[in-house]
């Protein structure tokens, strides 16, 4: 079986609007999406709205697809509409029927389950489902460590949802939250959410970048940019000096860190809004019509001293709040 290659959803490659005008000159032409294939198996359980056990008693994981959960709304197991909603979905999609696995990053977590793009082998064309499931507003976009590939074509079929109203989208519990409110992201501790404001500063320290929300590190909003993201994405370390007094999305799990944190593992978790007020991811790779393949890392330079107001790095052996793997 040759590689898969993945395009953009018809009709939502318009949702996401142009990137930042700074990618604007030098766009080149988007290169699909491309994934290394896997096994082939039929689909014998599924676990939960985002986990399926083939019969060969393998595991898989769905990434770059978040089904809801009731602990999402601190609901009892099983009584979450959006949560059974999404296991049905996922279950009238895919139980009981033959399909491959496709890879672009990690193949398995540490639990051993594979970390695969799941694909409906009877389909002509290859249905994907992580697509279906966001399309039909049964998930939310996310990534891990070395599992963001194909985030373009994730957002794509998510923005299609969200405009549309579909499915969990038109549950307040996952609507974008506000980063002015920081009391309230605190207690979305663990939780993955979407958090919108107009960025008040951004600085620099010699671990990472920081987007800062308010006046005040040690209790609003922030998101961070760690020096390996930077990196990897020498575009995105440019960019982000010109996001103050801009309107920002960040997506990803809520951390405590002084204030409410997100800590950024991909170009794709930050997206500008623009005059149509629809998302502009500042990712590379996100954003059709300019995104542009992932460049090799480069070595961050030394910064100088950050402003009073800067939230400090955390040690270096801090976790991550949420997934761990």
């Amino acid at each position: 079986m040759g590689r898969l290659v993945l395009s953009v959803v018809a009709g939502a490659a318009s949702l996401l609007a142009p990137a930042l005008s700074a990618h604007a000159d030098d766009a080149k032409t988007i290169e699909p999406c491309t994934l290394d294939p896997g096994p082939a198996r039929t689909v014998a359980r599924i676990l939960d709205g985002e986990t399926l056990t083939l019969d060969d008693g393998s595991v898989v994981r769905l990434i770059g697809a978040l089904a809801p959960r009731a602990r999402d709304a601190g609901a009892a197991a099983g009584a979450w509409p959006p949560e059974t909603d999404a296991v049905k979905a996922l279950s009238d999609l895919v139980l009981g029927r033959r399909v491959k696995l496709a890879f672009g990053g990690r193949h398995k977590d540490r639990y051993g389950r594979y970390l695969a793009h799941v694909f409906l082998e009877e389909t002509s064309g290859d249905e994907w489902v992580q697509g279906d499931l966001l399309a039909g507003g049964h998930a939310r976009v996310y990534g891990l460590p070395e599992s963001f590939v194909c985030a373009r074509e994730l957002l794509a079929h998510e923005a299609e949802a969200r405009r549309k109203h579909l499915g969990l989208w038109n549950n307040g519990v996952y609507g974008t939250k506000p980063a002015n409110v920081p009391a309230a992201l605190m207690a979305l501790r663990g939780k993955y959410e979407r958090v919108i404001g107009t960025v008040a500063s951004v600085g620099r320290t010699k671990s990472a970048t920081y987007l800062n929300f308010g006046t005040d590190y040690r209790s609003d909003f922030t998101a961070r940019v760690g020096k390996n993201v930077l990196a990897a994405h020498p575009d995105l370390a440019r960019t982000l000096d010109g996001v103050a007094a801009k309107t920002v999305i960040v997506r990803g799990w809520i951390e405590r860190r002084n204030g409410p944190l997100i800590d950024v593992a991909d170009p794709s978790e930050i997206e500008v809004i623009d005059d149509a007020e629809e998302p502009s991811a500042v990712s590379e790779r996100s954003t059709p019509g300019e995104a542009q393949p992932a460049r090799a890392p480069v070595e961050a330079s030394p910064d100088s001293e950050p402003p009073k107001n800067l939230r400090p790095a955390p040690t270096e052996e801090a976790e991550p709040g949420a997934v761990n793997l």
